[in-house]
């Protein structure tokens, strides 16, 4: 096993461990996680439930919402690839009786956000379970009045625009856009659990002959959350928001889009032209741009080489994002099933704990049993142990590893010092692992500060402070 797999497989046994945490803390109900490694997926996990009463497995599908923007694109340009449209076609010659200034734009716009129209139309009720989603006819209506700005001005994002897609393709090859993509794109990708849509046999009283993740609400305003159904279907949004998923698959397909893939739909070309930056996000504080399909952009306090692409979603009752960075060959996606869901505080953390294991390098015999989660008054902290030092996380926070300090182990007793503190803390000053008569670390000193375990810190907590 190489250096950097080692360091990889450190990285991903922390992962559900941080994330478990955060769950706890934040009282979600389930997520999924997966992470691929040029596009073999080498870890996943679920945590929490499904609904109320099944436990969530990584085979639970997600309604995975905005990511069926990547599987249009592909359509797109593969049917690019065999001859049958060009990206600067106007979809006027694919879906007739639009406003002129609709059919005018071009699929290139429409695949980047930059045509102009509407987002949602002029009642998005169906993104609030009040109606249902739009059927063709009704999506030509709402998109009747024309575009709301110029195109190519900026990107604005436009459901909308991507439903016009689904039906452009389905003009073009003569079949449902449903059929078409589920067997050129999803199938042909090798995904086994994946649909463009929910599947007309979950309207039944059993629901989905799958196992599937239900939504729930937020806790607030109610201070308890909802089961949300989320299995209805999408109609002529399926292009824009419909398809469900795992984890797992997503990881795959994202991975298929890299690049150096050595397997996909696509051709090289194809994969670059859609990870290619067109426009940036103009009024976020966050720095991402669109590009045919894909978002992309920086990891946080990291080079180039870090930058990634990929996808969020959000539907009735989930949030999900995946991500895929190229110079390291891995894809992460994390799918949760509430409405106001982590996935994107959890993919961002992922991002610095894989960056840093990688960065420092596995654990050595030296630094190997300094590891566990310790608490004091204030919260826990992990024993990160990599090459030469051990970082110490705060799982509470969105990134584990911010400012976090670093120890450095002398001898094999269990001694160090800390290395590397802020100023307000106690770098320089002595670490030392406390074990019990049988060898078994029981507390861990940070300076003059001494941590415990859980069921330490619980018995100390109830004893000084739980007068009930």
């Amino acid at each position: 096993m190489s250096t950097v797999d080692k360091a990889l497989d450190t990285a991903l046994a922390y992962l559900p461990r941080w994330v478990a945490y955060q769950m706890r803390a934040t009282e979600q109900p389930g997520c999924s996680f997966a992470v691929a490694r040029h596009g073999k997926v080498v870890a996943e996990f679920a945590i929490g439930q499904a609904d109320a009463a099944r436990k969530l497995t990584p085979r639970h599908r997600f309604r995975v919402a905005s990511h069926s923007k990547t599987f249009t694109a592909a359509a797109v340009l593969k049917l690019r690839e065999i001859g049958r449209w060009q990206l600067d076609d106007a979809v006027g010659r694919y879906v007739p009786g639009l406003h002129p200034q609709v059919a005018s734009a071009t699929l290139t716009q429409l695949l980047s956000h930059s045509a102009g129209l509407v987002r949602d139309g002029a009642d998005a009720g169906q993104w609030a379970d009040r109606r249902p989603f739009l059927d063709p006819a009704g999506l030509l209506a709402d998109l009747a009045a024309g575009p709301v700005l110029t195109a190519n001005t900026r990107f604005k994002y436009s459901n909308h625009g991507y439903g016009l897609l689904g039906l452009a393709i389905a003009n073009c090859t003569g079949e449902p856009y449903n059929d078409w993509v589920a067997r050129e794109i999803v199938a042909a990708s090798g995904l086994r659990e994946t649909t463009p849509d929910m599947p007309p046999a979950s309207a039944s009283a059993t629901g989905p002959a799958f196992p599937f993740a239900r939504g729930h609400s937020a806790k607030w305003p109610l201070g308890r959350r909802l089961l949300i159904p989320g299995d209805n279907p999408t109609d002529a949004l399926s292009s824009a928001t419909g398809f469900v998923s795992t984890a797992a698959d997503l990881a795959r397909f994202y991975s298929s889009l890299m690049p150096d893939a050595k397997t996909s739909v696509l051709s090289p070309a194809s994969r670059l032209e859609m990870l290619r930056r067109q426009w940036r996000d103009p009024h976020s504080s966050i720095e991402r741009w669109y590009g045919l399909g894909t978002i992309s952009g920086p990891t946080a306090g990291a080079g180039a080489d870090w930058d990634w692409f990929g996808h969020t979603g959000g539907f009735q009752g989930t949030i999900t994002r995946t991500v895929c960075l190229p110079q390291q060959g891995l894809c992460l996606s994390a799918l949760s099933n509430a409405a106001d869901g982590a996935s994107h505080t959890w993919i961002d953390g992922a991002l610095q704990i894989l960056r840093a294991h990688l960065q420092y390098g596995a654990p050595t015999p030296h630094t190997a049993d300094w590891r566990g989660r310790w608490y004091g008054l204030s919260g826990a902290f992990d024993l990160l142990p990599m090459a030469d030092r051990v970082l110490v996380a705060n799982p509470a926070l969105a990134n584990p590893l911010q400012d976090a300090m670093q120890i450095e182990p002398i001898g094999d007793a269990g001694e160090g010092r800390i290395a590397l503190a802020g100023g307000f803390g106690s770098h320089g000053e002595p670490a030392r692992l406390q074990r019990d008569a049988r060898g078994r670390a029981k507390a861990l000193w940070l300076g003059g500060s001494r941590l415990q375990t859980e069921a330490q810190i619980v018995r100390e907590l109830q004893a000084r402070y739980d007068t009930a």
